[in-house]
């Protein structure tokens, strides 16, 4: 049984400090045996050997027990205290807290859910009625139309959890669609002391907007007509209108403290769960040191489906993060769906852009002066990101103001213009960030330009000012555009591979929906986010992983509903092996940073495909037992393995498994060091469950990483019933290629078994790496 609390610093180095006013959260896994009877409760237990190790004088409060998912409680402490407890004898591990972020109409259409199919996925789950989708995030405002409950049935037998009810989150907030509510603070104040309740509300109500604006995606209902702002206007539905839902608040204005995660995974485990969507992420640790990996682990064990956010710190390489393999990591893709809104310069030259605005407009056919705020005086530097109070109205007064991105948010820097007096805005993409554009809902007329769009205007400003003229532009406001080419592209943050932690096991997983996504929004929170808003709007449009994830959430649903025996790994096969990797041009997705064509380290095995989901064929499953062969190949302790699996690990057998890549994965990563070799070589290991026909011959087409030798044994599966496992051997050998030291280099290809009527396709990578 386990505690968690988490704090970047190593316990070594607590020692280093035995003051209280050091206190940091922690999160303590104890022995899984019973307590002693003396105790009437887990936590009396739990309080009495926090009690052993504090002073007299100190009293002893829990944050937090677990009892589903991870056994143990979380508590504040002092690096001292913290190493203490962890000598007792039924501890196994002290773990410190870290604070976690956020990762944000058209999609189920893109996606090919149509309500009008005959069948289909929708109609197979009768999208999704009996399932229920936890959302851990930022609350949610039941009164949303996206939320109501007309023509469901009644709330799922199984359903154990409740509807937690405070002053402004009453009694009938939650209903047949709503049926579940909590929220988590002890972790959040342990850290920041009590909330301020008049900028965020001490209940499952969101004050923020993400949680809403997810859950929507997940399972919002039917909902026309529906906009933000007169933009993207139709029917917002999200991708299993009939799921039933669950909101676990554990974000704050501070951010997403640990304790609090893993306390609200522990109450949808026991609350009944099918599904849960987690739109937040962090820094990549050891899965036993990673309060979500723990959670999900726990949660998957249980037989629910986790989906979380890859995380937006693309387009860079190994930005990924919740890689951990139980559970399903999604990037971010566009859709085919823009807002253009293109900038007209002095010059003649029209550069494009993209932006969502509807107040007052700049007036049509007349040029603006157009300035730099880095080159306005101050610093430069807090000028050119338009940081609050860096810019001179004298030099911004009746102007539109090119602000570099970055530090403070896209919609803040328009906030920041406004009060200066500048007229209009246009938001300029560094190296960075690339061709990627994201629109906001700016409080002026406002517009999002590339990296290089960027450099052309302001090379257009520089070339007026050296010519003692003035440089001038307006922004040209297009609406909604439909049916862009090309699409899906991969989004410019998307976070990309490969895995930091374990680099055999491929993440991203799939990539899905997530840019500019309409969705629903509470009703005290302006459309950009930021205080002075005083807009109102029921949806809104936001980008980000956190958009991609519930939407794989939803996906999970329907398939939970069409496939009630399949275990979250299958349905995480059968997502993953039926994706594509195809825009609509019939040409390789590509990388919106960068124009370029995009790889398996960007979307993984590829864009998720609904419908043929339903259908894979085959599926590679995955056992608790594997996933324990799978963390002591990855030459954790037991110790370490118990923190995760709350369970005596034995890695006895672990090495019949066979090394990390082992894992029964739908997809295959080798990872070779050269160190002067002229060959490497490796193998994997895998099993096919049949969920297709009784009567069915796969045979396997490998396209092979270039330089690479890929070999399959057999070439073909015969399957006489459905549910029969059948395994099947890969070797992989790689020629070395010339790498300056530290250096590495991928090649992909694919393996895919087909029956003549399915495809079921796994990404195969070769990374060879120089060592310094």
């Amino acid at each position: 049984m386990g505690f968690f609390l988490f704090f970047f610093l190593s316990l070594l180095s607590l020692a280093s400090s035995a003051s209280r006013v050091d206190q940091k959260t922690f999160i303590v896994r104890v022995q899984n045996e019973a307590k002693p009877s003396v105790f009437t409760t887990h936590k009396h237990w739990y309080e009495s050997s926090l009690s052993s190790v504090l002073s007299p004088s100190t009293p002893t409060q829990l944050l937090h027990v677990y009892d589903s998912v991870f056994h143990g409680f979380s508590a504040k402490l002092s690096p001292t205290e913290a190493l203490k407890l962890q000598t007792l004898p039924h501890v196994i591990a002290v773990i410190p807290e870290q604070v976690r972020h956020l990762q944000t109409t058209r999609s189920p259409l893109f996606l090919g859910l149509k309500t009008t199919d005959s069948a289909g996925l929708l109609k197979e789950s009768d999208f999704g009625s009996d399932l229920v989708i936890g959302v851990i995030d930022t609350g949610i405002w039941p009164e949303r139309q996206s939320f109501n409950d007309r023509n469901l049935g009644p709330i799922p037998s199984k359903w154990k959890g409740q509807c937690v009810t405070t002053n402004d989150f009453g009694s009938n907030s939650c209903n047949k669609k709503l049926i579940g509510a909590r929220y988590f603070c002890s972790g959040y104040e342990a850290s920041n002391g009590k909330m301020n309740e008049t900028s965020e509300f001490r209940s499952p109500r969101d004050s923020d907007g993400h949680g809403t604006h997810t859950a929507s995606i997940a399972a919002g209902r039917y909902v026309f007509p529906a906009s933000t702002l007169g933009y993207a206007k139709g029917v917002a539905a999200g991708m299993a209108p009939k799921a039933r839902l669950a909101a676990y608040k554990v974000c704050w204005n501070a951010g997403c403290y640990d304790s609090d995660i893993l306390a609200a995974f522990d109450s949808a485990v026991a609350d009944g769960v099918d599904v849960i969507s987690l739109s937040v992420g962090g820094a990549v640790v050891p899965y036993y040191l990673d309060a979500i990996a723990i959670g999900a682990y726990g949660a998957a064990e249980k037989g629910i489906f986790v989906s979380a956010s890859a995380g937006n710190g693309g387009p860079g390489g190994l930005t990924v993060t919740n890689v951990a393999p139980w559970v399903a990591t999604v990037g971010a893709g566009t859709i085919d769906r823009d807002f253009p809104a293109d900038v007209k310069l002095g010059n003649g030259k029209v550069v494009t852009g993209a932006g969502v605005y509807n107040g007052r407009g700049l007036s049509p056919g007349r040029m603006y002066p157009l300035v730099y705020a880095g080159s306005g005086g101050g610093d430069g530097y807090s000028s050119s990101l338009c940081l609050e109070g860096s810019l001179d109205p004298d030099f911004v007064k009746g102007k539109i103001v090119l602000c570099d991105r970055g530090i403070n948010s896209r919609a803040a820097k328009g906030e920041v213009v406004k009060k200066a007096g500048g007229i209009g805005m246009i938001l300029a993409n560094g190296v960075f960030d690339g061709e990627g554009l994201v629109v906001d809902c700016h409080v002026l007329p406002a517009t999002a330009v590339g990296a290089s769009n960027a450099d052309e205007i302001r090379q257009y400003i520089d070339s007026a000012s050296k010519s003692k003229s003035s440089a001038t532009a307006t922004i040209l406001f297009k609406g909604t555009r439909l049916g862009v080419r090309p699409a899906p592209v991969v989004a410019s943050f998307s976070a990309r591979g490969p895995n930091p932690e374990t680099p055999e096991i491929l993440k991203p997983d799939v990539i899905a929906p997530g840019l500019n996504i309409l969705a629903a929004w509470p009703d005290k929170v302006g459309p950009a986010g930021i205080p002075s808003d005083n807009r109102r709007t029921e949806f809104n449009i936001l980008s980000g992983t956190s958009m991609a994830c519930p939407h794989v959430s939803g996906l999970a649903a329907l398939l939970k509903a069409a496939h009630p025996d399949w275990s979250p790994a299958a349905i995480k096969s059968a997502l993953m092996t039926t994706a594509y990797t195809v825009d609509n041009r019939g040409e390789t997705m590509v990388d919106e940073s960068n124009g370029n064509t995009s790889t398996v380290l960007d979307f993984g095995s590829g864009h998720v495909h609904p419908t043929k989901a339903m259908n894979p064929g085959l599926v590679y499953d995955i056992t608790p037992m594997d996933y324990v062969d799978f963390l002591c190949n990855s030459n954790y302790t037991i110790n370490n393995i118990q923190v995760i699996t709350r369970r005596n690990a034995d890695c006895s057998g672990a090495k019949r498994a066979g090394h990390v890549g082992n894992l029964n994965y739908p997809s295959f990563s080798a990872v070779f060091q050269q160190y002067g070799k002229h060959t490497m070589s490796t193998h994997f290991i895998r099993q096919m469950t049949n969920v297709g026909d009784p009567n069915s011959v796969y045979k396997v087409t490998v396209r092979p990483p270039s330089g690479t030798l890929v070999t399959v044994e057999p070439k073909q599966l015969v399957f006489r019933r459905v549910g029969q496992k059948l395994n099947f051997l890969v070797r992989v050998e790689a020629m070395a290629v010339k790498l300056a030291p530290g250096s590495t280099n991928m090649k992909s290809g694919s393996i895919v078994w087909s029956d003549g009527k399915r495809n079921v396709t796994s990404p195969i990578v070769v990374t060879t790496q120089q060592p310094l």
